[in-house]
């Protein structure tokens, strides 16, 4: 009887700890890939994953509303300008991966700038697409600039995301602020505003709208483009010829967390090959962060689009990210 009940209580106690084995991911990838991510490791490990997708601003959001009783454990993906705001003001957890060195050069150096708070896994770079086939109907000239976008010919036809709630549509003021300097890039997005159809919520939303014919052109990253011109050969990608800027996708722990061993090990699995190679079957084409992760073959080729040298630590700030998006929405969106 007692043997019994010691061998019952041992296997409660191991079917309580299984039991416990749970993370909680904020996910800022597409749907597809977070999902691949999520049932894979869970497939593969036991642990219980419970995934909640978002875009990258309003996952920082969340964070900065939950901040005094963490809900997450790891936030997996997203543009990596939140995640730096995020490890400047604390809300994540430094921690140094045994998969660091099999890193390229800019995934460690996004980890060594938020003091280790992050991470880089992949690279994407910034473009907007385009409809070729209504552009032929309306015999409209292809757009290959930012400066094209703003023209009076494609009024109520230009589709991108609020830069409020998306890392995509930050990286895009980022990235106009630095090619032409705050108070001209501002000029810019005001007349640009004056074509846009609609501002989403999610970044590769407009490249979406532009594959099923609901708006001309949308603003995204190219991957996303290249994604939705699978599904519509119609669409184009536009590398803009000013030049352009760049995200480093990101993966964070969240201070707090309330399962912080199970964050860490899942974030040595992320880094790996094996849970890279996830993004290219889910329609996600961007460049992996592990080098010996291989890049899938419709990853934009980054030797022929002239990326500009994005300033990371400035545009990875709370005080410059706050500055402007109250003035994109006082002078852009809510300035006429």
């Amino acid at each position: 009887m007692a043997l019994a009940a010691l061998l019952a209580t041992v296997g409660y106690c191991a079917s309580a700890q299984a039991a416990d084995r749970n993370l909680i991911m904020y996910c800022g990838v597409d749907e597809a890939w977070c999902r691949a991510m999520a049932t894979t490791y869970q497939k593969e490990t036991g642990v219980n994953v419970d995934m909640t997708r978002m875009s990258a601003g309003e996952i920082y959001a969340r964070l900065r509303a939950e901040k005094a009783n963490p809900q997450a454990d790891i936030w997996w993906g997203g543009t990596g300008d939140p995640h730096l705001q995020a490890a400047e003001e604390g809300l994540t957890e430094e921690y140094k991966s045994a998969e660091l060195p099999q890193l390229y050069d800019w995934a460690q150096k996004q980890a060594a700038r938020a003091k280790y708070r992050t991470v880089g896994i992949y690279l994407g770079a910034l473009g907007y697409g385009y409809n070729s086939d209504d552009l032929k109907q309306r015999k409209l000239k292809a757009p290959e600039c930012w400066a094209d976008l703003i023209k009076p010919e494609f009024k109520g036809e230009v589709e991108m995301a609020d830069p409020s709630s998306s890392g995509t549509a930050w990286t895009a003021l980022a990235t106009v602020v630095q090619l032409m300097g705050e108070d001209k890039a501002f000029d810019f997005f005001k007349k640009l505003n004056k074509n846009i159809a609609e501002y989403t919520k999610a970044g590769a939303a407009p490249a979406q709208a532009v594959a099923k014919g609901e708006t001309l052109i949308g603003i995204a990253f190219q991957h996303d483009v290249i994604f939705a011109a699978k599904q519509n050969p119609a669409v184009k990608v536009v590398s803009p010829c000013e030049g352009t800027g760049f995200e480093i996708g990101s993966m964070s722990i969240v201070k707090g967390a309330k399962h912080e061993d199970e964050a860490k090990k899942f974030y040595d699995w992320a880094l790996t090959p094996a849970a890279q190679k996830l993004a290219a079957p889910n329609g996600s084409y961007q460049i992996p962060s592990n080098k010996a992760t291989p890049v899938p073959p419709e990853a934009p080729d980054l030797d022929k689009i002239k990326l500009i040298d994005y300033d990371f630590a400035k545009y990875g700030s709370s005080e410059v990210r706050t500055k402007l998006l109250k003035r994109f929405t006082d002078e852009v969106r809510n300035g006429g």
